[in-house]
């Protein structure tokens, strides 16, 4: 009887071992829709490919949503759970007056990601934005943060975009690059490690970065609808904590040991080509070591957007900026 008792002991604890084993590795499935596959999300593919969401216990799934329209299509549908693009969708969401309308939880970026480039380099001297007189440049999609803050950058130098020099936005995002291999346009802006490999192919000469001379802009952001935030506060923050250990990873690693953690990101990129991209990004300080947005940033990007004539009343930024989650898994690492 005894060894009978012990051995019924024995399997009731073994199960229950199990099933603390399963608890414990069950994981809570996240589609987040990126507005491109970028190195510009460097901390996002660090978090991801450290293991840090897994030890949250989140399951991610990555979807290339090509625009940031379209990513917030994909969030406010609910084919997409959390969202990341340029704080301005959600502005204009706002603006329309949704009721569940999408706040912005977590910062990634702090600076344009876009490099411009030229299919002819200047001659026998450097790059001054007076070049781009006369000439066409692919920007984008109007209305979007890279369009406006490109915008902001040519008024800046005294070029105004439509008389100065052409804007063709007839180029969808996604196809920019390969219209400017083919021939379209002698400027175009593009990401990392897009403008470093068409550079390597003799396609063009990347000439000056849009970040360095745009200054401090929340650039890219993470943002839900008002009720999946309050119903999946837990979730959130543990999102938040795994974004947070990236933009530390990141902070506090070289370009090379940056380049190696997220090289799995980018299968077809030689990790040569990914070590430049990443020094490129760390020479302008394009990313955040911490998922706070600052209201001043956010200030700035509206202003960027009501001098692009694409914002006509400014959103509250109590209302569309939720710092908690940031704040809360920044106090727990102290």
């Amino acid at each position: 009887m005894k060894k009978i008792l012990a051995s019924v002991l024995c399997t009731l604890f073994l199960v229950s071992l199990c099933a603390c084993g399963s608890q414990k590795t069950a994981q809570s499935h996240v589609v987040l829709s990126e507005v491109t596959h970028s190195v510009f999300y460097a901390p996002q593919y660090a978090a991801l490919y450290n293991g840090y969401f897994t030890e949250e216990g989140i399951d991610l799934e990555l979807v290339n949503g090509q625009g940031a329209d379209a990513v917030m299509t994909a969030v406010l549908s609910g084919s997409a759970d959390i969202g990341l693009a340029g704080p301005e969708a959600s502005i204009y969401v706002y603006n329309e007056g949704r009721d569940d309308y999408c706040r912005v939880f977590a910062q990634l970026t702090q600076r344009d990601g876009s490099f411009l480039m030229a299919r002819t380099a200047p001659a026998g001297k450097a790059f001054i934005w007076e070049d781009l007189r006369g000439s066409t440049l692919l920007p984008g999609r109007k209305g979007g943060v890279p369009y406006m803050t490109l915008e902001h950058v040519v008024r800046s130098h005294g070029l105004e975009p439509g008389k100065d020099l052409t804007f063709d936005d007839s180029v969808q995002f996604a196809a920019m690059a390969s219209a400017f291999a083919a021939g379209t346009g002698d400027y175009v802006t593009l990401f990392e490690p897009t403008a470093s490999a068409l550079e390597k192919q003799g396609v063009g000469t990347i000439v000056a970065s849009i970040g360095e001379e745009s200054g401090e802009i929340p650039y890219t952001a993470y943002f839900a609808p008002k009720s999946y935030l309050s119903a999946n506060a837990d979730l959130i923050t543990r999102f938040t904590r795994a974004i947070y250990k990236g933009q530390q990873f990141v902070a506090s690693h070289t370009a090379a040991q940056i380049a190696q953690a997220i090289a799995p990101a980018f299968p077809d990129t030689d990790e040569a080509l990914l070590e430049s991209a990443i020094a490129r990004y760390q020479s302008i300080d394009a990313w955040r070591d911490a998922p706070t947005m600052k209201e001043e940033a956010f200030d700035r990007l509206q202003s960027v957007m009501t001098e692009a004539g694409e914002l006509k009343k400014a959103a509250p930024f109590q209302d569309l900026i939720d710092n908690s989650f940031a704040e809360q898994v920044i106090a727990e690492a102290k």
